[in-house]
């Protein structure tokens, strides 16, 4: 079994501080998710934004990865790479934010409409936030994984989405990835009991299809394997005795 560290208080104090830069970053690029704005221009700000507010890109270089944020379109889930793809009016845009600061990394994603979305996209949106709001509220002190996992679960298949299995939440600290897996369905056979001072990304990763997925030939993008739509959420919490505090929460709601 993998060994799970809990952070000190001094760096739960930067853990804090990271989230919430991670989250400054990730509102001002919601805010240009307009029609017409590339990808990579998008991307490009993400990193003048991170850089001003005295951090770096947790995920630019991290295993090879070629960007500063991660930003998946429609049918994308996860791990999209900021390029020459413009956006349109209806996209549903997946930003994924990794700051590091003083060492520490704070991991915080959402889904933005651009301009609008059809009603199946705003259901998707809705069930995917409420299914990140269920499995927080199973964090705490001696919770499983499971039991995160499995109230995500409950959440997105009684609206008859899709969850995917394949990638999950995890650990976050001095790594992008540490210990455990936070999956987000019933994983008996990898589950995981928390302990107070742990930090973790909980982020429902939720299909309007099949939860099958398969991986792009730029070796990072996933996308749906049906090709249809995606949402993504995604907080960074700090595991406490009676519950959990969201690192990367700045008291305002994640739809747009």
């Amino acid at each position: 079994m993998a060994k799970l560290t809990p952070k000190t208080p001094d760096e739960i104090i930067l853990m804090r501080e990271a989230g919430k830069s991670a989250m400054r970053v990730l509102r001002k690029a919601a805010s240009q998710v307009v029609p017409g704005i590339t990808t990579a221009d998008l991307d490009r700000q993400i990193g003048e934004w991170i850089r001003e507010d005295g951090g770096s890109s947790a995920f630019l270089g991290y295993r090879g990865f070629p960007a500063n944020s991660c930003i998946s379109v429609n049918e994308e889930v996860i791990h999209g790479i900021g390029g020459s793809r413009r956006l349109q009016f209806g996209d549903l845009v997946k930003l994924d934010i990794g700051v590091r600061r003083k060492g520490f990394i704070g991991d915080v994603a959402m889904t933005v409409p651009c301009g609008g979305c059809s009603p199946i996209a705003q259901k998707l949106l809705d069930v995917t936030v409420q299914a990140l709001r269920e499995g927080l509220g199973q964090v705490r002190a001696n919770c499983s994984t499971n039991d995160i996992g499995r109230s995500v679960q409950r959440v997105v298949e009684a609206a008859g989405f899709g969850v995917v299995r394949e990638f999950c939440g995890h650990g976050v600290g001095r790594s992008v990835h540490e210990e455990p897996q936070v999956p987000n369905y019933l994983d008996a056979g990898h589950a995981a009991r928390l302990k107070p001072g742990l930090t973790i990304a909980i982020e429902p990763m939720v299909t309007v299809g099949s939860p099958a997925v398969k991986i792009l030939s730029d070796g990072w993008t996933v996308v749906t394997h049906d090709r249809q739509l995606s949402a993504h959420f995604e907080h960074t919490v700090l595991v406490t005795d009676d519950g959990c505090e969201i690192l990367t929460d700045d008291g305002l709601p994640l739809l747009y």
